[in-house]
């Protein structure tokens, strides 16, 4: 016996359906979103409560001192701990200096992209669950 999504019979409607509301919902909610940097050179990061920021070029130091290590030795613990702990750095922040906004939309177009894609990821679960309701 040929057994469907979730080990049950029948599971495959409710996989698909709510696969494609999901793909569908959450490719209009992130296509309704506007991301803006404040990320520019000299522009800090990250600021202390006495004023004192710290910049991409200050973070990217440590970094090439780190891949200098490496290079040098690679099982330099120092260097993997400088290169990976800048590179985590300069991610958060630039991720942190992202502005996330939404266009204009009317309520309608926003409950249509949030019952998509929570519906449909609500029936993409239920679809991988065993079930007694065919």
């Amino acid at each position: 016996m040929l057994n469907g999504a979730g080990g049950t019979s029948g599971g495959e409607v409710r996989f698909f359906l709510g696969l494609f509301m999901m793909i569908g919902g959450f490719y209009m909610l992130f296509n309704s979103m506007m991301v803006n940097a404040r990320f520019g050179f000299g522009s800090h990061m990250y600021t202390f409560s006495s004023g004192f920021g710290i910049t991409s070029g200050m973070i990217l130091i440590p970094f090439l001192f780190g891949v200098g290590f490496i290079f040098y030795n690679r099982n330099n613990a120092l260097g993997w701990v400088l290169a990976i702990g800048s590179l985590v750095a300069l991610t958060f922040g630039v991720i942190s200096s992202l502005n996330i906004t939404f266009r204009r939309m009317s309520a309608f177009d926003l409950m249509v992209i949030l019952v998509l894609s929570f519906g449909g990821l609500g029936l993409f679960l239920s679809s991988l669950r065993q079930s007694s309701i065919p």
